[in-house]
């Protein structure tokens, strides 16, 4: 699957900070995690990244996971900005497997890329439909947007904006602390 790189709006998509559950390695999923001292600090971060931006007449959309619409607080608190939920920024469903060691699962679940036990965990819910909600979100967007979101989230939407086919989500960057920004189908990750 790809779309066309004109499609979509210039998107500022940021990635919650660290976790609790992500030290430890645990599958969070639908689950919430609050952020550590350094997840506060990587929204900060961002939020310094954000001050160098002019983002007049973005919308800002968060993910309703707790950990997301904290990092969103902190990254664009002093921004002005109303952020609104939408539940299709959540994380990928995990289906059976929150709280379970990360590690093991892509041992038990391997595949062509380091991702791949994503799209195969019991009552999952996959790439495929991943993707669809992905599309469908930016497909709705009425112009620039700041997303706050996931690790598998984040990487999906931008398979979406930039056209790139499902099996590319483990190719675009991830991390925490920095703002993806798609602007003119060019993707470019900005850090402090």
């Amino acid at each position: 699957m790809s779309t066309a790189l004109t499609t979509f709006p210039e998107l500022l998509i940021l990635r919650h900070g660290e976790t609790e559950w992500n030290v430890k390695g645990l599958m969070q999923g639908a689950t919430d995690s609050p952020l550590t001292a350094k997840g506060v600090r990587q929204a900060q971060d961002q939020a310094k990244i954000l001050a160098r931006l002019d983002f007049t007449g973005f919308q800002v959309l968060s993910s309703p996971q707790g950990r997301a619409l904290r990092t969103a607080q902190i990254a664009l608190g002093g921004q002005g900005h109303d952020i609104q939920i939408d539940n299709r920024l959540r994380e990928i469903g995990v289906g059976y497997v929150i709280g379970q060691d990360r590690k093991v699962l892509a041992e038990r679940h391997a595949g062509p890329h380091f991702l791949s036990y994503y799209d195969a965990l019991p009552g999952g819910e996959g790439f495929q439909a991943l993707y669809g909600r992905c599309y469908d979100l930016l497909s709705m967007l009425n112009g620039p947007s700041v997303l706050v979101c996931h690790g598998v989230t984040s990487r999906m939407l931008r398979v979406v904006a930039l056209g790139l086919d499902i099996s590319d989500v483990a190719t675009v960057p991830g991390g925490q602390g920095n703002v993806h920004q798609i602007k003119d189908g060019t993707a470019r990750v900005l850090t402090v």
